[in-house]
């Protein structure tokens, strides 16, 4: 023991004493047991009596001890002091959680009327602002902000930007005053739609404020915008990576996909035709990479390569869809990474294959029962698609299909234009590896539009993950809603602006429900229990579900 230490009631100059009795008792619990065990030969049975005097002596010397050093002498007298004023009350557990029910339903809908005041503020502000093609605007860009060149001066878009510690943000340093704007490396941060985007939302600034001071338990509030600027509040400075690359899209991050689209099936269905070869085949399977980053829990995908046959990328996986899980995410993209191109591409086959999948969950009611499409990616396509569409998508067209034509060849363009816009679905060509994640986002805008033509503004909770932008351990959850142009000249478009949320960390849920309420005998060992219930509002509606933590009991 350490004679320093302030958990024991012990003073220091008894540690010795104390260490010497225990020391004794040890030894005589080392005789008994020593002693005790079954003769061998030659060895004289030791009485019973004897024994039953050494165990008496040594129950006697660890009572003792453990009684003068415990303090337990001293605890019963304090507890006698106190006893008439103490009582036994009986709780109702149900009553128990119903009460935190409510509480955390009452923090869940703070936070609700956060991001609903922010839709409000940012739709507002589009319908009151007019398109300037030669707007000059400077404005604070998280990754240029604070910085100088070589003369001392502050660099373009990178004015003094006051950064202080903040303990409720993790201590980063942060501006509660202000927010500020990032954009990924490969949108430029002058460009036309972007400085008007950001012109418009600054709007939003004053909300911010007014939602973190009404509710201080509030985090990072975030605007998402479709051309692919984020808006973040409180303002922080943004570092590039050891390449000096801003790779954050806010439109690939889960909370964006699933508050801009519903629940989508998507088969994609890619040419590994021996005309794919080389840089070809690369941005394919960049595209398809990008493609993946776009689907959340919520939806449900395949993956079906072709050239002279058809095939499963994942054989375990044929003929059905899998949730779009990061595990299974990530293996397809493994799977997708070890493809090689030869033969010939005959697609109408792999069409067929994709269709019917459709067609068979839709039909056995399994799958994400919402949107459904194809994705085709290729570098031509010379066959006539018409009879496979006949039979399988018209007159409905209940299947969307996009195509990616990829490389500089535009020989083959009108033919997938044609397929493209005569099955609800959009056309673009990828010629560059860069050209990819501009290009995928396309389809989530039509996926979109019937949901921004009703003005659907559903609440949309995450599921729970690590906080990325604190650098911690945290939990989080995050609520979101979309943002629509409400402008009369763009309304049937059905054009969508962007993504507002704001994050919601569990440890303030939890605090709502204190583990010695819920479960006291486990509240000293189990700091945060392998299960925790946790209430979530979805709307009127308060579903109970569990996370699981990632810590190991008693860490």
């Amino acid at each position: 023991p350490d004679p320093s230490s302030t958990h024991g009631k012990m003073p220091s100059h008894q540690w010795p004493e104390a260490w010497a009795s225990l020391q004794k008792t040890v030894v005589t619990l080392c005789l008994l047991c020593s002693t005790s065990l079954s003769p061998t030969r030659g060895q004289a049975r030791i009485p019973l009596e004897t024994v039953k005097l050494w165990a008496d002596t040594f129950g006697r010397d660890l009572y003792d001890t453990v009684t003068k050093y415990s303090g337990s002498l001293l605890l019963q007298k304090k507890y006698k002091d106190v006893e008439p004023s103490l009582k036994i009350k009986e709780v109702d557990g149900l009553e128990l959680v119903r009460k935190f029910s409510e509480d955390m339903e009452t923090m869940l809908r703070r936070k609700v009327a956060a991001v609903q005041n922010l839709v409000e503020a940012a739709e507002e502000a589009d319908l009151n602002h007019e398109f300037n093609e030669s707007l000059v605007f400077n404005y604070y860009n998280s990754v240029l902000i604070n910085e100088k060149d070589a003369g001392g001066a502050y660099v373009e878009l990178g004015a003094e930007f006051v950064l202080e510690a903040n303990a409720h943000f993790s201590n980063l340093l942060v501006n509660t005053s202000l927010s500020s704007a990032q954009l990924p490396t490969n949108v430029y941060n002058k460009d036309p739609d972007i400085l008007n985007g950001i012109y418009m939302s600054e709007a939003l600034n004053p909300v911010f404020v007014e939602n973190f001071q009404r509710d201080p338990t509030l985090t990072w509030q975030y605007f998402g915008s479709s051309t692919g600027f984020f808006r973040i509040y409180p303002g922080i400075k943004w570092t590039p990576d050891e390449n000096g690359v801003i790779a954050f899209d806010c439109r690939s991050r889960g909370w964006y996909i699933q508050a801009a689209t519903s629940p989508k099936d998507i088969v994609i269905v890619m040419d590994t035709s021996g005309s794919m070869k080389g840089l070809r085949m690369a941005i394919a399977k960049h595209t398809v990479s990008t493609i993946l980053d776009t689907l959340g829990e919520n939806d449900f995908v395949n993956i079906i390569s072709y050239n002279d046959y058809v095939h499963y990328i994942e054989p375990c996986f044929k003929g059905i869809l899998v949730q779009a899980d990061r595990d299974n995410r990530e293996h397809f993209k493994q799977l997708v990474d070890k493809l090689m191109v030869k033969g010939v591409g005959v697609v109408g086959r792999a069409l067929s294959e994709a269709f019917q999948i459709l067609q068979q969950f839709q039909e056995a009611g399994q799958g994400s029962l919402c949107n459904q499409a194809i994705m085709l990616i290729t570098d031509g396509a010379v066959e006539d698609h018409r009879p496979v569409l006949e039979k399988y998508n018209w007159p409905h067209r209940k299947v969307r299909l996009f195509t990616y034509l990829i490389g500089k060849e535009v020989s083959f363009a009108d033919r997938l234009k044609w397929i493209a816009c005569n099955n609800k679905g959009y056309y673009t060509q990828i010629s560059t590896l860069a050209d990819a994640q501009e290009n995928v986002m396309e389809y989530l805008h039509v996926l979109s539009r019937p949901m921004v033509i009703n003005h659907d503004h559903d609440i949309t909770w995450t599921e729970a993950y690590m906080d990325s932008k604190a650098q911690s351990m945290a939990l989080l959850t995050t609520v979101a809603m979309p943002v629509f142009s409400k402008k009369n000249e763009t309304r049937s478009h059905g054009i969508l602006l962007g993504v507002v949320g704001s994050d919601v960390a569990l440890r303030e849920l939890m605090k709502l429900a204190p583990q010695y309420k819920v479960s006291p005998d486990q509240a000293p060992r189990y700091p945060l229990t392998p299960s925790i219930p946790v209430f979530l509002a979805r709307g009127a509606r308060l579903c109970l579900f569990e996370y699981r933590s990632y810590l190991p009991r008693g860490s």
